[in-house]
């Protein structure tokens, strides 16, 4: 029974006479305590010491009909202590239990640490398909006869022909590799091992060594099987490029990858998958015949390309009836099948924001600001910032449409994003250039002359003493472009001679011993004066093509900061009204 409120104790005798007149409800006689607990039928409970043996208060509530209850408290006391031991007992036990648990659980990983970490998926539980691969046709091809062969061995046994051992998948990093190796794997129906390189690789000798015997030996019990490397440049660089020779474990662990794929049996059913995106850091000995017989590479997609993934994307998302895959397919060159299908996801969770049932136009195009510019920023509320701004990105936008090798312009806004970008003047770089990888001397001049169209029109309209470091980022693309016109494509007076050659990143072990340059140091300065004569003469077309225009300049910045955005074809309407005014002859009153 709860026990309330005990400020309002009533002594002895008046528990006594409230028995009498009939105001006590129930007690709760407590002898161990000498300790009556009394309800009230108000409601109200007390306590009241009692005496030892009290007779009087028995007496008094079997006169009146009051229910009397007994509590030995001590066995209460006894069964609450023999609970809480048999708790303790509970938890000491399962402690012992856990720690028994996790030494079994070290001891099995102990015994276990130079197995292989590979995810092994079943025969036929690889749902990928070539159909779920869009955009790498030819990759695609190349790789069926690997599925055939898997397939039907006997049609390439019969023959006395041997498939190759080792398929390598070359390309930029988001081109598709693993998802193909997937869909290897899926059309033949065949057990997957799928392990990144760097899971090989651990801090003790001879553990990445054993995990590759392990991974071999599991494979050929599951033979006809496909393996699957991913990033294997993390273990099959160069020999002799790191630090500690021939002891080194990553390249102890290279050796015996190349003793497994000797040791293939001829038409084990065993495929080798590995894909990276630094085929020129790889060993030699990994890539010869009989290893990795076959380089196949995945490379961006064209625009057909695109627009496949695009649509294998689409499948899954409601898109309005206005999106055209074709269209978009046109507007993210560059992109590869990683970005697509990120461009798609953002614009579906801007619609799932929007609280809109279809992914619309809208929501593509800033899914696509999203993805290339980042988050978009509080406008600008300083009207002379905007204004210098605009004048900026004005400047670009008008140049990139006055001059005919320059890429097409595709939208100029003022409307800032994160990173610091105030504005921006996008353009949508030539397909034709892009799919041939042939790159004129006209085109790469023109890319000067738009870069520094910036700095152009902030020398026009503001002077030169007046002139912003907001055109630094461009400054640093005109000399990395002027640079390589001068050192790689022979664009210069300096004459068709590669100064530099176009070696990607640097492999540390291999390129750090290297000198930096090949040339003297003459030439180097004659280098850099190229460079900067290049540079020059780039902002000095750009300021001639801005000074006579500069009332249609005053006219697009108004325009632009009314409008905030303008799309390409809006700018060149504008751009090409105001070229075909001037033009024409003024007629003359007779």
């Amino acid at each position: 029974m709860a026990i309330g409120d005990l400020s309002d104790s009533p002594s002895y005798s008046q528990l006594l006479e409230a028995m009498r007149a009939g105001q006590v409800e129930q007690l709760v006689l407590l002898p161990n305590q000498d300790l009556v607990q009394v309800q009230f039928k108000d409601g109200k409970t007390s306590k009241v010491n009692i005496f030892p043996n009290d007779q009087e208060v028995l007496r008094t509530a079997e006169a009146h009909n009051v229910p009397l209850d007994v509590r030995n408290s001590q066995g209460e006391a006894a069964m609450t202590g023999l609970l809480v031991n048999g708790l303790l007992a509970v938890m000491v036990l399962g402690l012992l239990v856990l720690l028994f648990r996790r030494s079994a659980n070290v001891a099995q990983k102990a015994l276990g640490f130079g197995r292989t970490q590979a995810r092994v998926q079943p025969e036929g539980s690889v749902d990928v398909r070539f159909d779920d691969v869009a955009g790498i046709d030819e990759a695609k091809t190349e790789l069926q006869e690997v599925v055939t062969f898997l397939k039907e061995p006997e049609r390439f046994t019969a023959l006395g022909a041997r498939i190759p051992r080792g398929v390598l998948l070359v390309g930029p990093p988001g081109t598709g590799k693993t998802l193909l190796a997937r869909a290897i794997a899926g059309e033949a129906e065949v057990p997957f091992f799928t392990l990144s390189a760097s899971e090989f690789v651990e801090m003790f000798v001879g553990v990445g060594a054993s995990r590759v015997r392990d991974l071999f030996r599991q494979a050929k019990a599951k033979a006809p099987c496909i393996i699957f490397i991913d990033e294997i440049d993390a273990v099959g660089r160069q020999r002799g490029a790191g630090i500690g020779g021939g002891n080194d474990e990553r390249e102890q662990t290279l050796n015996q990858l190349l003793t497994e794929m000797d040791g293939f049996e001829e038409n084990s059913g065993i495929i080798m998958l590995a894909a990276t995106d630094r085929a020129d850091v790889l060993d030699t000995a990994l890539l010869r015949p009989g290893r990795f017989d076959r380089q196949i590479m995945v490379e961006l997609p064209d625009r057909r390309g695109r627009e496949a993934i695009l649509g294998v994307h689409a499948r899954s998302r409601p898109l309005s009836d206005e999106v055209s895959m074709e269209l978009w397919a046109r507007r993210t060159p560059g992109f590869s099948g990683a970005d697509l299908a990120n461009l798609i996801n953002e614009a579906a969770i801007l619609t799932a924001r929007r609280e809109r049932t279809f992914v619309d136009e809208q929501a593509m195009h800033d899914a696509l600001e999203r993805v290339t510019l980042g988050m978009g920023a509080r406008p600008l509320q300083d009207s002379a910032k905007k204004r210098l701004i605009a004048y900026h990105e004005v400047g670009h936008a008008l140049i990139t449409t006055l001059l005919p090798a320059a890429d097409a312009l595709d939208k100029l806004t003022i409307l800032p994003r994160s990173g610091g970008i105030g504005g921006f003047a996008r353009t949508t770089p030539d397909e034709e250039i892009l799919d041939s990888g042939l790159i004129s001397r006209a085109y790469l001049q023109a890319r000067l002359v738009v870069a520094m169209g910036g700095r152009a029109a902030e020398l026009v309209v503001f002077g030169a003493s007046e002139v912003t470091q907001g055109a630094s980022s461009d400054l640093q693309m005109v000399t990395r472009i002027a640079r390589e016109m001068v050192t790689r494509y022979g664009f210069s007076v300096l004459g068709p001679v590669a100064y530099e050659s176009d070696s990607g990143e640097v492999f540390l072990g291999r390129d750090w011993t290297r000198p930096e340059h090949d040339y003297s140091a003459s030439t180097g300065q004659d280098i850099d004066q190229q460079v900067q004569q290049i540079a020059r003469q780039a902002l000095d077309h750009a300021v001639q093509l801005l000074e006579p225009r500069r009332q249609l300049m005053d006219e697009l910045v108004t325009n632009l900061i009314e409008m905030e955005s303008l799309s390409g074809d809006e700018f060149r309407e504008r751009v090409e009204r105001n070229e075909t005014a001037q033009t024409q002859p003024a007629v003359v009153a007779g």
